[in-house]
């Protein structure tokens, strides 16, 4: 029998190619794997209660069930998918109530994203409701472009398409504002 040097060297070439490929297939699958980021939380909390503070005054209280930390991405943001429980303080102590089904603290622009049933309550009975509410932290004023009811008293309620007030509710700012209530109440 005789064996032809071309064929020889050919099957010599194929024959590791061949084993090389067969043998990394099955672990493809797991290579893939270390280029994806999971988007995973770095931190968790449950049923709990944090306290902001600035120069050694409490600025704000806030309870939630669940706050997920997304502090290790590009954009970092503060999750909280069970909603918050938010009490503000001014510098007189005069207190100003939060409460959403959804929140979400963006911390490079300080922008709170306030969703679902929001009502913002004032010290001094007035009450905002509306579907998304925006807080500015730096400027402390709240802001929004959907649909709100604000009322000012019992017999003072008051609709409009988009609203911004500062966070005590003394101060504010409505697009087509409509309703029924006396001037002077404002």
């Amino acid at each position: 029998m005789v064996l032809d040097p071309t064929k020889i060297r050919l099957t010599l070439l194929v024959l590791p190619a061949v084993l090389l490929l067969y043998g990394c297939e099955s672990n493809f699958k797991d290579v893939q794997k270390f280029n994806v980021t999971e988007f995973t939380p770095v931190g968790e909390a449950e049923n709990f209660t944090m306290k902001y503070t600035d120069s050694g005054k409490i600025k704000a209280i806030l309870v939630s069930k669940q706050m997920l930390d997304f502090s290790n991405i590009a954009y970092p943001f503060t999750e909280f998918p069970k909603g918050v429980d938010v009490t503000i303080f001014d510098n007189n102590a005069k207190k100003s109530y939060v409460v959403s089904d959804y929140a979400i603290s963006y911390s490079q622009s300080d922008i709170i994203d306030l969703r679902g049933h929001v009502k913002v309550t004032s010290q001094d009975g007035k009450v905002l409701e509306t579907s998304q509410l925006y807080f500015d932290q730096k400027r402390e004023w709240f802001f929004t472009e959907q649909k709100c009811r604000f009322t000012s008293g019992p017999e003072n309620v008051f609709y409009s398409n988009g609203f911004d007030a500062n966070k005590d509710l003394s101060y504010f700012n409505a697009q087509d504002f409509t309703g029924v209530g006396q001037a002077s109440d404002f």
